[in-house]
């Protein structure tokens, strides 16, 4: 009986260190370099920065060669893109493109921040002072929404552009807004009816 339970625990043993190699293994995921890829096409297609996909591979050029291989680094997880692409297509709503893109770069730039939580549902759903949300679409609901596949793309294009743009914080409609903290911002760019700022 003795010779039973140790063969059980062993199996069992040997199993969970297998599992444990297999996560490991799923986390270092690689890229082999096909003719035509870039960057910034790579980075699109999983998700990830441009400059994390950079740094995590010591590459200081945009050069790469068929056949290279390129780890890629951890990107969010699907529930985190999904919430903020709704986040973006209820704030965007009727807003270019680009537009779109730069909401989603302004959390993404939160998250990056000492000033701000430091996940995206942080982010989303933070509280101000007074008790209410950062962004109305967490305040009017319209959060729950589907995101539309424009906005889906967006936050793709802005993993992708992630580190790179002007630091903006925060966003706002001059038309909908006289708050005095957002008007006293420096201005980055002006994207359809929305001002960014940092």
């Amino acid at each position: 009986m003795k010779k039973f339970t140790k063969l059980v625990i062993a199996s069992a043993l040997s199993l969970s260190l297998f599992g444990f190699n297999t996560n490991a293994d799923a986390e270092a995921a690689t890229h082999t370099v096909k003719s035509g890829d870039t960057y910034w096409n790579i980075g699109m297609r999983y998700g990830v920065s441009v400059l994390e996909l950079k740094k995590v591979n010591n590459k200081t050029s945009n050069m790469i060669y068929p056949g290279q291989k390129l780890v890629i680094p951890q990107s969010i997880s699907a529930a985190d893109k999904e919430l903020l692409a709704r986040l973006v297509s209820a704030e965007a709503k009727g807003e270019p493109y680009a537009g779109k893109v730069a909401v989603a770069t302004v959390v993404l730039n939160r998250v990056d921040s000492d000033l701000f939580p430091n996940t995206i549902k942080g982010v989303i759903y933070e509280r101000s002072e007074n008790g209410s949300y950062a962004f109305s679409p967490v305040q009017n609901g319209q959060i729950n929404q589907p995101a539309d596949a424009e906005s889906k793309k967006a936050v793709e294009e802005a993993l992708t552009f992630r580190g790179q743009g002007k630091g903006s914080l925060y966003f706002y409609n001059p038309a909908k807004t006289n708050n005095a903290f957002m008007q006293s911002r420096e201005v980055t760019t002006v994207i359809g009816n929305h001002r960014f700022a940092k």
